[in-house]
């Protein structure tokens, strides 16, 4: 796991699922907010934290006031689903460390900054995908 204690990956662990059940929540006030019937019983099983497909089934949804919390709930549940794995703080790309530094400011980083860089230079700017 890219050079990480097991002490940093249950902080990194700890640190995305709390950061997962406050998108839930948002979430789940946006849909119960809506008014929307169906919204409302999804919200119901939105805080039953054992469903993991959550992040899936809102992203198929067009919620617009939720769009950003959805990616970055889709995120962090790629990021714990990585930890889970044993290749948390692996880079998809090359295979090489993501790299401490960039793990602390970017928790759900999936490629390091080298890789990143190309793939966002490749698209003419930045990742859009929010940060912790």
């Amino acid at each position: 796991m890219a050079g990480l204690s097991q002490q940093e990956i249950a902080r990194f662990q700890n640190l995305l699922g709390q950061r997962r059940e406050a998108l839930i929540d948002a979430i789940h006030a946006a849909l119960v907010k809506s008014g929307d019937e169906s919204f409302i019983e999804l919200a119901g099983r939105v805080h039953d934290a054992a469903e993991e497909s959550v992040a899936e089934l809102l992203m198929a949804m067009n919620i617009s006031s939720s769009k950003r919390e959805t990616a970055e709930l889709a995120d962090v549940e790629a990021a714990l689903a990585r930890i889970r794995n044993g290749v948390y703080g692996v880079c998809s790309d090359c295979g090489g460390p993501v790299g401490r530094d960039r793990l602390h400011v970017y928790p759900t980083a999936k490629r390091c900054i080298d890789c990143q860089s190309r793939r966002e230079n490749m698209r003419g700017g930045r990742d859009s995908t929010p940060s912790l």
